[in-house]
């Protein structure tokens, strides 16, 4: 494997190469949870951003084809001016530095997600999702079970008992059942704050897209809406959704038969899929991989789970074994080993 020195140093050639300018510099853009990160330069008068997804860990094939049928879907996502398939260098249009997370105000939501859900609309009703990978029960199972091995065994130092993992397991059927009787659509899979910007033209920017999966209608809604940075009031979040719901009926992507109830069913069960996994997820990111970042917004996950379980019966078992063991525990910071 490269070191990361000589990783570094064959980034800075290769942009320089590429822009044709030996002085350029490269400044850090962001990172995400994976091995990709993303690299800053100037030249000509404008800003370039530098995607360096290593091919081994991090192959950049798939953002490649995604993000050209997103374009041709006409959704704003970064141009590519070069690219390094051997290397997994990507030259791409900067979008700024304008995320969703940082913009959003009580002002400003109702325009900026309206934009968020007018392209997400795009994705859901052009976007041919047939040869994506589904989200299919496997995967939707697997995603779940991160959470009792991560944040009940590993960070709450707890076994679930035999009784307890029945409550699991009959919790996790509920929520995959969920997702299964949807229809499907192309699924970003993190369509939330953090990977959209405010863009002049043709607004939002959209990144972070190269994990698409063939899966339920309502998932990338969740992600937007129940954004595990952001909260909004609970009524101010269904309002938006139901607007969805019937913009989702007029496209005929969903019959009459999906009501305003059906529909928020749907939304709040593919919701807590996502923040189940995710709670699990944040803790796996420190424990395993030494990424503390994340560990901040686990009480807004948290509270999420525990929110939309209290709402359904069937899932009170689960809310109550949740409860049992984090009531009162300090979420943000780590266990010893």
């Amino acid at each position: 494997m490269q070191s990361t020195t000589d990783r570094t140093a064959a980034r800075l050639a290769w942009t320089r190469a590429a822009l044709g300018d030996p002085s350029l510099t490269l400044e850090p853009a962001s990172s995400d949870a994976s091995f990709r990160s993303y690299w800053r330069t100037q030249h000509g008068g404008r800003s370039w951003i530098v995607m360096d997804s290593p091919p081994a860990q991090e192959d950049p094939r798939p953002w490649l084809k995604i993000g050209r049928q997103l374009a041709a879907a006409g959704l704003h996502v970064p141009a590519v001016q070069e690219q390094d398939l051997e290397q997994g260098f990507l030259l791409i249009e900067d979008l700024g530095t304008r995320l969703y997370l940082n913009e959003l105000d009580e002002h400003n939501a109702d325009a900026l997600y309206a934009d968020a859900m007018d392209a997400l609309l795009l994705m859901q009703t052009r976007m041919d999702y047939r040869d994506l990978p589904p989200f299919d029960r496997d995967l939707l199972m697997r995603g779940l079970e991160v959470m009792p091995e991560w944040f009940l065994g590993r960070h709450l130092g707890h076994t679930p008992a035999r009784a307890e993992w029945a409550a699991l397991e009959t919790a996790f059927e509920v929520i995959v059942r969920n997702a299964q009787e949807q229809p499907r659509c192309f699924v970003h899979r993190d369509y939330h704050s953090r990977n959209l910007l405010v863009v002049g033209q043709n607004n939002p920017g959209i990144i972070d897209f190269q994990g698409a999966l063939a899966g339920p209608i309502t998932y990338d809604l969740a992600s937007l809406l129940r954004d595990a940075y952001v909260v909004w009031p609970r009524e101010r979040v269904e309002s938006w959704a139901e607007s969805y719901r019937q913009r989702l009926r007029h496209a005929g992507v969903i019959d009459a038969e999906v009501d305003s109830e059906r529909f928020r069913r749907w939304f709040d069960l593919t919701g807590l899929h996502r923040h189940v996994r995710v709670l699990g997820q944040f803790y796996r990111l420190w424990y395993r991989d030494g990424k503390p970042g994340y560990l901040a917004d686990v009480p807004r996950v948290y509270h999420y789970v525990m929110s939309v379980a209290h709402r359904y019966p069937e899932l009170a078992d689960f809310a109550a074994l949740i409860e049992r063991h984090a009531e009162g525990r300090d979420l943000t910071q780590v266990s010893p080993a």
